[in-house]
């Protein structure tokens, strides 16, 4: 049972869901076998998966077990579940409901009653914000659904096929560009030899012909296509993002949601290439995204993302606003992960904020289970002591840290990483930092180190009077 698709869709349902399911279950039109609804009822109880032969004896408590009747028994319910969802999307999208509405009257031959629903119907999605891809899509197939009627009347109307044919390119192309975009996003994080992208060429140039202000997510995407393809011209990302933020209405969630991480990637980019003013850049998109619940999935802000909030807010000095996220938005991560996510967080900024016995009291207590989560605190843990003089503890520390990454068996460029920050934060506990030339002799050797996230902790510490106000 534990793999049974069955089951692990009985667990995502939520109270009312269960409720509504219980109701469907009962209608004689959609079931008309109780061993279904009893199944149901018993499944809905566990949160860990049953045997079979379990709940078959409490479904069938006079028969004995029969695996294959018990698989059927299981197929049938989860069909019923899968109609179920699919009744209640379709609900979900009235304007959907009312095209499927309107092509059941076409197929009754009750013209009247189909161009009533199809007046209401074309009011009703020319009056929703949305101009995205599904926008087009539906009106694409009402515009269909119209001509096939105009058609049996009139056979020598097809005025109305190029106006079906415009919606349909429209449609194409913003599916196309949004597919380019997704596609030279991942080039840039997983580039290869071979540039696969010339064909895009024919189809860019047709988008680059259309009535861009007509239709504003062509405009949007090809934008975005400019900006990841042509990241040294800094203009194209200023131009996206200025119709990002004036065409934000004209797109469904989860393609904002889209949108915002490919803008905030390129933002994180550029930063790492020393570009230090697309800070204040990454950090608007950030604090838009989360008051338009942009950055959200299922209504769950990703821990990564909260991470990552947290550093830009660090690293741009905003530690007020940074307290404030990290408690107004802890509730949005998901179950498993918020306690540490929370606690990590809250001592990256007690430690930016000098708060050191705090940072102690957070990170000694916690117990991370992701180990590269684990080594993070762990470096925030060593930078704590390094700030404190607390040298016999940082060694001790240090020691239980090498021991971790040894028998943690971490590989690979963090395994590198970590036993650097270890081996240069010996190195520098037993450096005089009064002795330029010494100093100057271990700052080398750390800028030439390849695989070091930390440089600019080291930098910071051995040219302390170069950061001083």
């Amino acid at each position: 049972m534990e793999k049974s698709s069955l089951f692990q869709l009985i667990t995502t349902l939520t109270p009312i869901e269960k409720r509504e399911l219980r109701k469907f279950l009962r209608s004689p039109y959609f079931n008309q076998r109780e061993d279904l609804a009893v199944l149901f009822e018993l499944l809905a109880q566990y949160t860990t998966p049953p045997s079979k032969e379990e709940i078959w004896q409490q479904v069938q408590p006079d028969v004995a077990y029969d695996d294959q009747k018990m698989r059927l028994l299981m197929s049938y319910l989860l069909q019923l579940m899968e109609r179920y969802f699919i009744i209640k999307e379709l609900e979900s999208n009235p304007l959907e409901a009312n095209l499927m509405l309107s092509i059941a009257y076409r197929k009754r031959a009750l013209p009247d009653a189909f161009e009533r629903v199809q007046k209401d119907l074309d009011r009703n999605l020319q009056k929703q914000p949305l101009r995205d891809e599904s926008f087009y899509g539906l009106q694409h197939r009402l515009q269909w659904a119209r001509f096939q009627t105009v058609y049996v009347k009139n056979p020598t109307e097809i005025a109305l096929l190029h106006t079906i044919s415009d919606t349909a390119d429209v449609e194409y192309l913003i599916r196309k560009l949004r597919l380019f975009c997704l596609r030279t996003a991942h080039q840039s994080v997983y580039p290869s030899e071979q540039n696969d992208m010339d064909w895009a060429q024919p189809i860019i140039a047709q988008a680059e012909k259309q009535d861009l202000k007509a239709h504003p997510a062509l405009e949007v995407y090809l934008l975005c296509y400019y900006m990841l393809s042509f990241p040294e011209q800094e203009l194209h990302f200023k131009n996206f993002k200025n119709a990002l933020f004036v065409h934000a209405l004209r797109f469904n969630l989860e393609e904002m949601h889209g949108l915002y991480i490919w803008a905030i990637n390129f933002c994180v980019r550029c930063l790492n290439a020393g570009k230090a003013e697309y800070l204040q850049e990454v950090l608007d998109l950030y604090k838009e995204g989360l008051l338009k619940g942009y950055l959200f999935e299922n209504g769950i802000l990703s821990r990564f993302t909260y991470h990552n909030i947290v550093a830009a807010g660090l690293q741009a000095g905003e530690l007020d606003w940074v307290r404030y996220f990290i408690n107004e938005f802890k509730h949005k991560l998901e179950k498993k992960y918020r306690e540490s996510a929370f606690s990590f967080n809250l001592a990256r900024l007690e430690y930016a904020s000098k708060h050191y016995d705090f940072v102690l009291e957070l990170l000694q207590k916690t117990n991370y289970r992701d180990p590269l989560r684990n080594l993070a605190a762990k470096t925030l843990l060593l930078k704590t002591y390094y700030e404190t003089n607390a040298f016999d503890a940082l060694q001790s520390h240090l020691d239980a840290m090498r021991n971790y990454i040894h028998r943690k068996h971490v590989l690979g460029y963090h395994r590198s990483n970590y036993l650097n920050v270890i081996k240069y934060t010996e190195k520098l506990m037993h450096t005089d930092l009064r002795n330029r030339k010494a100093v100057e002799r271990l700052w080398q050797e750390i800028e030439a180190e390849k695989i070091l996230t930390e440089k600019g902790y080291f930098e910071k510490i051995l040219h302390a009077d170069l950061y001083q106000d």
